[in-house]
């Protein structure tokens, strides 16, 4: 699910990367200054765009777009920096440089879907809808926040408009398509042979659970015989 885990020493062992992960400005802006490739990739396909709107460094991604990040980049999963940050700042500053807020990943989810699934605040989630709502009405997201600083919808009520509006886009899934790309992403983040130990284990300890509460072990039925024949 394109979950990020920040804290995975092992995916970020660019000295870039790491600088972002840990929100570090001056010592992103020192390697940058030196030469460094600002559109650096970890092993899942994230740049230091992707790492530093994660965080919340709204500096740090003006210092990176400064330099030439490119805002545009996905990763493996197809995750723009949108899809990762749930910060309120980096959501304008992105979508102001004219990234998309209704763009999908290779599973189909917006930046909204997966911040939902994170939990993230209710300000940024409004904020996502409210310009996820203006994108498919056809408006210019960009342009409304460089001349709108508050873009906040007023009142809930957008919610309940977006899912509407979200419903008809995916041709009705709804709740099926949401299930699926849950389990997509959480399979391939998992890794699939995990998953089916992680399905056979808890297939055997419910089998395990249900012999104990109903009394009826295993070969119990046959027990007596075998007394019986060494007797």
């Amino acid at each position: 699910m394109a979950y990020i885990f920040i804290n995975d020493s092992t995916q970020t062992t660019a000295p870039l990367l790491q600088a972002c992960t840990d929100g570090d400005l001056n010592r992103a802006r020192c390697l940058l200054e030196s030469g460094c490739d600002p559109n650096v990739r970890d092993s899942r396909g994230r740049t230091a765009i992707h790492l530093a709107s994660a965080r919340g460094c709204v500096g740090l991604c003006r210092l990176l777009h400064k330099f030439g990040a490119d805002l545009q980049a996905t990763d493996n999963q197809g995750n723009t920096a949108l899809h990762l940050c749930g910060h309120v700042d980096i959501i304008r500053f992105l979508v102001s440089s004219g990234l998309k807020a209704d763009i999908c990943n290779h599973n189909g989810a917006t930046p909204l879907v997966l911040a939902k699934r994170r939990g993230v605040n209710r300000n940024s989630l409004s904020l996502l809808e409210y310009l996820e709502e203006r994108e498919l009405k056809g408006f210019n997201c960009a342009g409304a926040l460089k001349m709108d600083p508050v873009g906040l919808p007023e009142n809930d009520s957008l919610m309940e408009s977006h899912t509407l509006l979200y419903t008809s886009q995916h041709s009705g899934k709804g709740l099926f398509f949401s299930f699926h790309t849950t389990w997509h992403d959480f399979v391939e983040d998992l890794g699939f042979w995990r998953v089916l130990m992680l399905m056979l284990v808890i297939a055997l300890l419910s089998l395990g659970i249900a012999y104990y509460v109903s009394g009826a072990l295993p070969f119990t039925a046959n027990q007596p015989e075998l007394v019986e024949k060494k007797g």
